[in-house]
């Protein structure tokens, strides 16, 4: 393993935390000041390409798939790597942050995998940074355990019983303001997520039957799949691991990524074992890239955008026919639903839904599937256990019968509903509740029942631009106008003083994020991410 690293990285603006240098060895550091030259520049290069094809989706206000790989496509024969065994049945998988607590929940949830999540559930403090890592590591060495403030103490299963981790870094996006090099340039946040687990736990794994497995998130491109591939080829090597030890798994949450699922497969085929179905990222990722392309356009309140709704049904279905046609696991949404101790009537109902949920996803050839809770994992299993039986998924199934067009992935016009009034207001309280929460270093928040995180407020403020901007009048008969929003907002934000009392809302970082969600709501230029100019305010 080299010893040098070609550039020092240094630790920036933040205190020591307890136990940092176990992360941040000089041989870690030195494998994270590789990558970056390695590979930051042609993240560079994609970021770019990211808002030259916007700019093209903006002219065009169509998307096809691309006639330049269109021989990949074609080629019947090629496939993915077989999975290892640890990542055979996938039929329930749990997500959540990487904290104490949730690091042993989840493992002991009975979901057959947990999606560590360094992502959008959760806020990138430098103590989440560093400590989501930390705990990964005790996690693995069994030196973990957790008291809550009420004396109720956490602690692991035997091994045989815990869930197979699978951790998402940062989105390429996002950089690490706390880790510079010497020019003075951040880290991608994407490297340092990879770069420290990786480093840390590759052995670690492969001495326990396992291997160093990741969920890619906000993947545009082919060619941004090319890039992590080429990070993986790299990391392996530096090790000394044998090559197809990763694994990763892609989350189809960008419109442009559905038109290149078997590129993206095709790109990671030594180190694939699937793509997922991200339902709030992709709604995200559809206002963004036609938020100015006409009433056609324009999503209705996103809890009237079913997974049944015409062109997310076209997005899943193509998902499933196109991994198992290569010979790839296809894992479907998330139920955010969380169960409430006090209110058994909302129980029942949302876990008929979810119910209903899963037993459609398993009946149209997924092969597992997220909740957010582990109150839901027998929920999501029963409807899998139902389809599955024995068998640990069902790539058999090829669902020939699927054809997709180009047109209908982003045939938005076909959704029976409009935004309403109701809407509005939900997004506005989304928007306020879970910035606060962010602000403070939460990333995965229960807000009105349901598990948000930075995905869902990027929808609610994502719809809240596109229809203030499309001049969408509701069923009340007022417009989306700046000031409706600043109504709203400023009704949200006395409603949030009262309910949390003077003392509580004085804690709080409330009037932070009222500001910022109507800043990256009505500025006149839409901010790519809500989390880039969050992150500035980041303590």
């Amino acid at each position: 393993m080299p010893a040098p690293a070609p550039s020092p990285l240094a630790v920036v603006d933040t205190e020591p935390l307890d136990r940092q240098g176990e992360v941040l060895t000089d041989a870690a550091l030195a494998f994270l000041a590789t990558l970056h030259d390695r590979f930051t520049p042609r993240r560079d290069t994609l970021l770019a390409r990211r808002a030259e094809r916007r700019a093209e989706i903006a002219r065009a206000s169509s998307l096809d798939f691309l006639p330049e790989t269109a021989a990949i496509r074609e080629d019947p024969d090629w496939r993915v790597a077989p999975a290892p065994p640890a990542l055979e049945d996938r039929r329930v998988e749990i997500t959540g942050p990487t904290d104490r607590k949730m690091t042993i929940n989840a493992l002991n949830s009975g979901a057959r995998v947990w999606l560590a999540d360094f992502e959008d559930a959760s806020a990138p403090t430098w103590e989440n940074v560093i400590g989501g890592q930390l705990n990964l590591i005790d996690a693995y060495e069994r030196r973990i355990d957790f008291t809550s403030p009420e004396g109720k103490r956490y602690a692991l299963r035997p091994d045989e019983e815990l869930a197979t981790v699978v951790t998402r870094p940062r989105g390429w996006h996002l950089d690490e303001r706390h880790l510079r090099a010497s020019d003075g340039r951040a880290v991608p946040g994407a490297l340092v997520d990879f770069g420290l687990y990786f480093f840390h736990n590759a052995h670690r794994l492969l001495e326990r039957g396992k291997g160093p497995y990741f969920y890619l998130p906000k993947t545009e491109s082919h060619l941004e799949a090319r890039l992590w591939n080429d990070v993986f080829v790299f990391a392996q090597d530096y090790v000394g691991i044998p090559q197809g030890t990763i694994r990763a798994t892609v989350l189809i949450e960008t419109i442009t990524a559905a038109y290149e699922m078997e590129e993206i497969l095709h790109e990671l085929r030594d180190h694939a074992s699937g793509l997922n179905a991200g339902r709030w990222d992709y709604l995200f990722s559809i206002v963004k890239n036609f938020r100015d392309a006409g009433p056609g356009f324009v999503l209705p309140d996103r809890n009237a955008v079913t997974m049944t709704t015409p062109f997310m049904r076209a997005y899943t279905e193509l998902l499933v026919r196109t991994c198992h046609k290569r010979g790839a696991h296809a894992i479907g949404g998330m139920a955010a639903f969380i169960p409430s101790r006090r209110d058994p009537e909302v129980n029942a109902v949302a876990l008929e839904k979810v119910r209903a949920d899963k037993d459609r996803e398993a009946g149209d050839g997924f092969d597992g599937s997220w909740v957010a809770h582990p109150d839901l994992v027998p929920v999501a299993r029963a409807g899998f256990d139902a389809v599955l039986g024995d068998r640990p998924h069902q790539k058999d199934r090829l669902r020939e019968d699927v054809h997709v067009t180009a047109a209908e992935l982003i045939d938005i016009s076909s959704v029976d509903a409009g935004p309403t009034y109701a809407g509005l207001r939900n997004a506005v309280q989304v928007g306020i509740r879970y910035i606060e929460a962010w602000l403070r270093g939460l990333g995965a928040v229960a807000i009105f029942n349901l598990m948000e995180d930075a995905a869902t407020a990027e929808i609610s403020r994502s719809q809240i631009w596109q229809w203030i901007n499309a001049g969408v009048v509701f069923e009340n008969g007022e417009k989306a106008t700046a000031d409706l929003v600043r109504r709203v907002a400023a009704e949200e934000l006395a409603a949030i003083r009262e309910e949390t009392g003077p003392e509580g809302y004085a804690t709080g970082k409330w009037d932070q994020a009222h500001d910022l969600l109507l800043k990256v709501a009505l500025d006149e230029d839409y901010a790519e991410f809500l989390t880039l100019p969050a992150y500035a305010l980041l303590d």
